[in-house]
C-alpha cells in the first residue's frame, strides 16, 4: 500500500492553507484519468486548503507528457485535450520561482524539481513515484510530508472517534 497523508475533513482554528506540489503523474490523474485516488486532493484544492505550487519546468514536463501516444487514446476517451489539461493546470497551480537545489537528491534527476520545490515551500509532496516516495523520512526533517494521496478523515463522530 503507497503512504498517505490523513488530513482533517474540516480545517482546524487558525490554520492556514497549505502549499502543495504535485508531480506529473498525480496532475495526469486529476485531470485526465479522474483517478478517484486524487479525489482527497480535489476536494481540499476546490476548498482552498490547499495552494499548488508549481514551476514552469513542471508545466513544461507536463505538456512534453501530454504528448506521448500512449495518452492520446485516453484523452480522446475522456473528451480531453492538452490544452483542456494545461488550461486547467494554469487554472489551480500558482507559479513559484524554479527553487534552489534541496540537501537530499533524489535517485531520479527528473523528480528533483519536485523535491526543490516542495522543500523551498514547505509542502505537501503528492507522488506516486518510487524514488521520491523512499525520501519520505529524510524530506520530514524539512517540513515535507510526503506521500503517494491525500486522505479526508471523516469528522468526528462521537468523542473523537472517528468513522
Amino acid at each position: 500500500m503507497r503512504p498517505e497523508l490523513r488530513l482533517p475533513a474540516m480545517a482546524q482554528p487558525g490554520e492556514g492553507i497549505r502549499p502543495l506540489v504535485l508531480d506529473t503523474n498525480i496532475v495526469l490523474d486529476l485531470f485526465l484519468f479522474a483517478d478517484p485516488a486524487v479525489a482527497g486532493v480535489r476536494t481540499l484544492l476546490q476548498a482552498r486548503r490547499l495552494d499548488w505550487a508549481a514551476t514552469q519546468a513542471m508545466r513544461d514536463e507536463l505538456e512534453h507528457v501530454l504528448h506521448y501516444p500512449h495518452l492520446q487514446p485516453r484523452m480522446r476517451y475522456y473528451d480531453t485535450t492538452a490544452q483542456d489539461i494545461l488550461a486547467a493546470f494554469d487554472a489551480g497551480a500558482r507559479l513559484a520561482p524554479e527553487a534552489a537545489r534541496a540537501p537530499y537528491v533524489c535517485k531520479d534527476a527528473d523528480d528533483q524539481k519536485f523535491i526543490d520545490l516542495a522543500v523551498a515551500q514547505r509542502a505537501i509532496l503528492i507522488s506516486k513515484d518510487k524514488a521520491v516516495l523512499c525520501m519520505r523520512k529524510r524530506l520530514l526533517g524539512l517540513d515535507v510530508q510526503v506521500a503517494a494521496a491525500i486522505a479526508i478523515e471523516a469528522p468526528c463522530a462521537v468523542h473523537g472517534v472517528q468513522t
